[in-house]
């Protein structure tokens, strides 16, 4: 059994809903490690994500946790199974691991939902716009390490401008587009960066504009990406020591209720598209 010194989110994700399972089935740790001949610590270990699991043993876990649902335990052998060695790892050790775990969970996601108030979707960010917002951090950060999230950031628009690129929808307040982090020159850059994306057959942006009235919801930015199967869903806010995964299917049903709240409240993406090129001439 293979033990890791610093689990993934993917990893972690993965102990988490083999023990979601074993909740539902009523079984103690104790009684799930007797089915695997191994013992509760090591029961643990596999479902806090610090020891690998086989397939066998996933399979053998669902069949005994009475698990009937084919595509999530195909998913959850997949996460398993899985032994990709992303792009992200070239910045293991030089950049916080919730940068990584972002990276990682946008690389399996199968399509992604964003909502944001105050600043440009990191999908949608130009280098000169990454480069603004990195540079507003205290304590300020060495030329280096900002240059390495730039382009970390840079790096994560794979996910939607790549070779298989996944379906993505960006819900973005009008004052976002109009608080300019950087220079008009670069403010305007980004704003034909948005346009032109808009133009993908996988991409949909849409507007919130400041004049609309009973609209109360300037609090939930977020950002959202598809699993394989729905149970498997993330949710994805900022925190104080990092960006915070969440999965448990009550808080997703609920973040889904919000988009499609928030989403109601949105221009047409044609319409869309008119205040951000009406936008961008007043610069």
């Amino acid at each position: 059994m293979t033990r890791r010194q610093q689990p993934t989110a993917r990893q972690v994700r993965l102990g988490a809903e083999l023990r979601k399972l074993r909740d539902a089935a009523g079984l103690k740790a104790t009684e799930a490690a007797a089915l695997l001949a191994t013992n509760s610590a090591q029961m643990s270990q596999i479902e806090s994500g610090i020891a690998g699991v086989s397939e066998a043993r996933v399979r053998r876990l669902a069949a005994q946790y009475s698990c009937t649902d084919e595509e999530l335990i195909a998913a959850l052998v997949a996460m398993a199974t899985d032994r990709t060695r992303g792009w992200w790892e070239e910045y293991q050790g030089l950049l916080p691991t919730s940068f990584l775990d972002l990276a990682e969970l946008e690389y399996h996601s199968t399509f992604r939902l964003d909502v944001e108030f105050l600043h440009i979707p990191g999908l949608f960010q130009t280098e000169d716009y990454a480069r603004a917002v990195f540079s507003y951090r205290v304590p300020r950060l060495p030329e280096s390490d900002l240059e390495l999230r730039v382009r970390h950031r840079m790096q994560r628009k794979a996910v939607i401008e790549g070779p298989t690129p996944v379906p993505y929808e960006a819900v973005i307040h009008e004052a976002a587009l109009r608080i300019r982090v950087g220079d008009r020159p670069a403010a305007r850059a980004q704003l034909a960066h948005i346009l032109e994306a808009s133009e993908a057959d996988h991409i949909t942006v849409r507007v919130i504009p400041f004049d609309l009235d009973g609209f109360a919801g300037a609090t939930n930015a977020m950002m959202y990406a598809g699993g394989a199967v729905p149970k498997l869903d993330t949710a994805v806010r900022d925190a104080p020591q990092g960006a915070a995964f969440i999965d448990s299917e009550a808080q997703l049903g609920a973040f889904r209720t919000l988009f499609r709240m928030v989403k109601a409240a949105s221009l047409e993406p044609a319409h869309s598209r008119d205040l951000i090129h009406r936008l961008s001439k007043e610069l």
